[in-house]
């Protein structure tokens, strides 16, 4: 009977069933296996939606889809190119910081894609970086803000594997430093074999381009600089973004209207958040009947039988992860996987913040990584381009990500110098 159950669950799972209805279904299968009350699925749901944290994912959402919907994208690039577009490699690595602070704020880099592609795409080409390039770094170049808050996967880590939030954002930042820094290098290296003439400082510029993104540019420091300086939980430096961002981009810049523009960004914004929530539920769920039925216990000893040593279970972990990641979208992965190996790696004595880094790390390259990678699907419809030309565009791009998160996984380090 189990192997017919984890049949059909695989089965539906393959033929496109929504996957809080495929979790959601097993877990009411294996609650009435062992005699418990369907009731508990709903429970967990309950449950996880009390948490304050969770209360931080729409808002952030909204604030993000906001942001995207506007013409704050073509503000920030100009005042950032403005700046450091002197620099070797200048708009690669504006481009590089510009689309992974958009993730993190939108909690998806598809929408960065969508928000930022018309504007990036066709000044890389025009400085001379090339085609193949400029088509890998739209689409890579979103994945590294899921290591920063407020993204949506660092919160939910959070929330289900029950690890410190405070301790896990800023954990995550120089992980997050140490793999723009490699994508850095590479946009510089890329400029100077492509003979990239650096674009001269003009002072003049500068001002009008800060004075016109000034906005936009105030909302890190609110939220940043109250979350890390510990003046604004989660949930209350998501109400500030959401608040202050919907009266910059409606009512200041008046980019967005109030009558269309907001019950479109609302709807599809929430579409994300509720897919999440259902899926948060059901997840919870299963994990509820794995903990009673101790099978982390279980799959501890198993795992033991062939893996004593605690690096070895890392490099095995980061091979399962990147497999995970390129099958399962980075919120079913977070909501299905962390339950299990989080008691195992506990086992192993691995820190569980040290963890927490190496999931995010691991599972953002699923982003750009067949055959689930969303952003080779949203960047071949965004630029027409077939998706096997998009994964040979990115492929340099996730060779230094995977350098990162080598080094990230090996050297806990990075990840827990900061908390000490």
């Amino acid at each position: 009977m189990s192997w017919l159950i984890g049949l059909v669950t695989i089965l539906s799972a393959i033929l496109g069933t929504p996957l809080f209805i495929v979790l959601g279904g097993l877990a009411l299968i294996l609650f009435h296996q062992v005699d418990s009350e369907p009731a508990l699925l709903i429970i967990n749901l309950s449950k996880v939606s009390s948490q304050q944290a969770f209360v931080a994912i729409p808002l952030f959402t909204f604030a993000g889809y906001l942001l995207a919907e506007s013409k704050a994208p073509e503000r920030i690039i100009r005042v950032s190119r403005s700046i450091i577009g002197w620099f070797p490699g200048g708009l690669g690595i504006v481009g590089l910081l510009t689309c992974s602070v958009f993730t993190a704020f939108t909690g998806a880099s598809g929408v960065t894609i969508i928000a930022l592609g018309g504007l990036l795409f066709p000044a890389l080409v025009k400085d001379g970086y090339g085609e193949k390039f400029s088509l890998g770094h739209i689409t890579a170049s979103g994945s590294p803000g899921v290591l920063i808050f407020p993204s949506i996967p660092l919160i939910l880590y959070s929330i289900i594997s029950g690890t410190s939030f405070d301790d896990m954002k800023v954990a995550t930042l120089l992980p997050y430093m140490l793999m723009i820094t490699l994508l850095s290098l590479y946009c510089i290296y890329t400029a100077h074999r492509n003979a990239i003439p650096r674009q001269p400082v003009e002072l003049s510029a500068i001002s009008p381009a800060l004075w016109d993104a000034k906005w936009e540019l105030l909302l890190p420091v609110i939220v940043f600089g109250g979350i890390y300086g510990g003046f604004l939980t989660a949930a209350e430096s998501a109400v500030m973004a959401a608040i202050y961002t919907l009266i910059i981009e409606v009512l200041v810049h008046r980019d967005i209207t109030i009558k269309e523009g907001i019950p479109r960004i609302v709807r599809e914004s929430m579409v994300l958040v509720g897919g999440i929530f259902l899926i948060m539920g059901a997840a919870s769920a299963m994990s509820n009947y794995m903990v009673d039925e101790e099978i982390p216990d279980q799959l501890f000893e198993m795992l033991q039988n062939h893996i004593q040593n605690k690096y070895i279970f890392l490099g095995a972990l980061t091979l399962f992860l990147l497999v995970v990641g390129a099958i399962l979208d980075i919120f079913s992965a977070i909501l299905v996987v962390v339950p299990l190996i989080v008691p195992v790696a506990n086992s192993y004595g691995i820190d569980p913040v040290h963890l927490g880094v190496i999931f995010l790390a691991n599972l953002e390259l699923g982003y750009c990584t067949p055959p689930v990678g969303m952003n080779l699907f949203i960047s071949s419809f965004r630029f027409n381009k077939p998706v096997m030309e998009l994964y040979n565009a990115a492929l340099p791009f996730l060779v230094f990500q995977v350098l990162a998160v080598l080094i990230v996984t090996f050297i806990p380090w990075f990840s827990l110098v900061l908390l000490h």
